[in-house]
């Protein structure tokens, strides 16, 4: 068995079944299944087969009825369910109980269950599905009868004319990509599907043409929707080849401007940068795509066309949200994040954004995209962009998108002689309150230091609205780092899990440490803590604030302020 398709086995592989209504008149078998690279957990095949099913935190037991008849605690878990991702654990455990258990559960499901549940039909899950049912064939048809993969394929190909079918009506976006990337398997997996595979093929192509921006970035600008796309992208390429077709060259290139992508939003613990809807990074998954990035080379620095900016110096990592939204049709998961930073020393987080969970969204959706819930300036406790928050809309649009937003958003970055300046501006709040956000950032060349400076200006032609003008900057915490105010109010003493201290200073502004949530730790939500500088705009319009790795230990540190002077930012 090849690494990526394999044949499936000879007991069954030989069998020809006549499927009528997706492709009438032609015999069709399986003849290859594509590999999962999904990480898989011999352990959970025990709880499957003892009627357990853990999925997205919450556990359903069967006693001895079907699982498919059970009412599904969440969204979330009956998603997990309905698209059979989990028949990789029952693979992994590879005996023949685990594989008469597969057989029963997609037995019944195939038999009694299609079509009695609605979300069972939703594109991204009929997507999930599909693909499950092609990559762990060789599981579930291992020891079966032919009446079995009679069933079986009259089963799949059932879903796959739903599939189909759900082309007419798919959100866009990443689902969209799902299912031409599923529509494409299942081509190359049946015999005499040319015809099919050169249609998936040509609609894949100018779909990731569509989504996958220049620099590699997805059009969502979520840096979780390359994880999820290039887990299945990867063994698609494989698949082509192994069918002996060549892969087209717009999956090749999308995979290639991909791959960068990935290590760009990735800091020095392996985790990837909280923006627009990242939740906590799959390390399982990460790790394995990363192993087939040839080029392990140094992210870039600048992403214009996702609109990302990305400082390295020496063991300091930063990474700016510098771009608009994306467009409202593909904002049901973006953030009012823009000009928000995340910031890492080594292998240890320091700033962040709070990101989203990977269960109960729903739940601390609404402030995960706001931008309190980011490390950048608020006005007035408003969101830089505006949400659909009319329940009728939301049910009709199924979601919240971003409705207005940033609409002109500036960078210009530079090289100086002791380390990189990145200038920043958006107009987000220029509607509403007449003023537009700017911030400089400067990192030192031997990562030592980020020195910063946000500023409120009046819109060209307009005035400062919005009553007391107040303003505040967040900087979230890692929970991992320790935060406590220095002497003079004026700063904080931030002690790393690996005993490195830092000290976050102002110029001449009180430093406040108050509560935040780290939304996108793998155990649920987590406290931490933010620092919060608030000021007046018509009194105080600009804030200047430091972050200063310290020679000294956190003792000598703690209750003095450094004695330095202040670097001159450039305007």
């Amino acid at each position: 068995m090849g690494r990526f398709a394999r044949s499936l086995m000879s007991n069954v592989s030989g069998v020809s079944v006549s499927v009528s209504g997706l492709w009438p008149g032609r015999a069709d078998r399986l003849i290859i299944a594509p590999h999962d690279l999904r990480t898989s957990d011999a352990t959970r095949a025990a709880e499957i087969y003892a009627g357990r099913f853990v999925f997205a935190g919450k556990i359903v037991t069967c006693h001895g009825r079907s699982i498919f008849d059970l009412e599904p605690p969440s969204e979330d878990w009956e998603v997990a369910l309905l698209g059979f991702g989990w028949l990789r654990h029952l693979r992994a455990a590879d005996t023949a109980l685990t594989r008469a258990n597969a057989r029963a559960l997609v037995d019944d499901w195939i038999t009694n269950q299609i079509g009695r549940h609605p979300l069972s039909r939703r594109a991204d899950v009929l997507a999930r599905r599909v693909i499950s049912l092609l990559s762990q064939a060789p599981l579930v048809l291992a020891d079966s009868d032919g009446k079995f993969y009679r069933r079986y394929l009259r089963g799949l190909t059932r879903e796959i004319r739903y599939l189909r079918y759900s082309t007419i009506d798919i959100p866009d976006g990443a689902p969209r990509l799902q299912v031409l990337i599923a529509l494409c398997y299942a081509a190359l997996c049946l015999a005499n599907q040319a015809k099919h595979i050169r249609s998936a093929t040509r609609k894949l192509s100018d779909e990731l043409q569509r989504q996958i921006l220049p620099d590699g970035g997805h059009v969502s600008r979520n840096p979780g929707a390359l994880i999820e796309l290039l887990i299945d992208l990867l063994p698609l390429r494989q698949t082509f080849a192994a069918r002996n077709i060549a892969p087209p060259p717009a999956l090749l290139n999308a995979i290639d401007r991909m791959m960068p992508m990935l290590r760009f939003f990735r800091h020095g613990d392996g985790n990837m940068a909280l923006f627009n809807g990242m939740g906590g990074t799959p390390s399982d998954l990460l790790a394995t795509l990363l192993a087939y990035d040839d080029t392990h080379g140094t992210p870039m620095a600048s992403m214009p066309h996702s609109g990302f900016q990305r400082l390295d110096a020496g063991p300091m990592t930063v990474i700016v949200d510098t771009g608009a939204p994306p467009p409202p049709h593909l904002s049901h998961e973006a953030h009012a994040g823009c000009l928000a930073f995340e910031m890492s020393s080594g292998p240890c987080r320091i700033v962040i954004n709070c990101g989203m969970p990977s269960t109960g969204r729903d739940n601390w959706r609404a402030f995960a995209r706001s931008t309190v819930a980011h490390s950048t300036l608020t006005y007035h406790n408003t969101s830089s962009c505006t949400f659909v928050e009319m329940s009728a809309m939301k049910r009709l649009l199924h979601g919240a998108p971003i409705v207005s937003g940033p609409t002109r958003v500036e960078n210009f970055r530079e090289v100086v002689p002791d380390g990189t300046v990145l200038s920043t501006s958006h107009n987000g709040y220029a509607a509403k309150f007449g003023l537009v956000h700017r911030r400089v950032l400067v990192a030192a060349e031997d990562g030592s230091r980020l020195d910063g400076e946000d500023t409120v200006t009046p819109a060209q032609g307009a005035r400062l609205r919005g009553g007391g003008s107040d303003y505040a900057l967040r900087f979230h915490l890692h929970p991992a780092v320790k935060a406590s105010r220095l002497s003079d109010g004026r700063g904080a003493m931030l002690v790393l899990p690996n005993r490195e201290v830092w000290t976050f200073e102002t110029f001449d502004d009180r430093v406040d440490l108050e509560d935040s949530v780290f939304l996108a730790g793998n155990d649920g939500p987590r406290r931490t803590t933010q620092l919060v500088v608030r000021q007046d705009a018509q009194q105080a319009p600009s804030i200047r604030w430091s972050f200063v790795r310290s020679s000294a230990s956190p003792t000598e540190t703690n209750g003095r302020r450094n004695a330095r002077r202040e670097p001159e930012l450039p305007l």
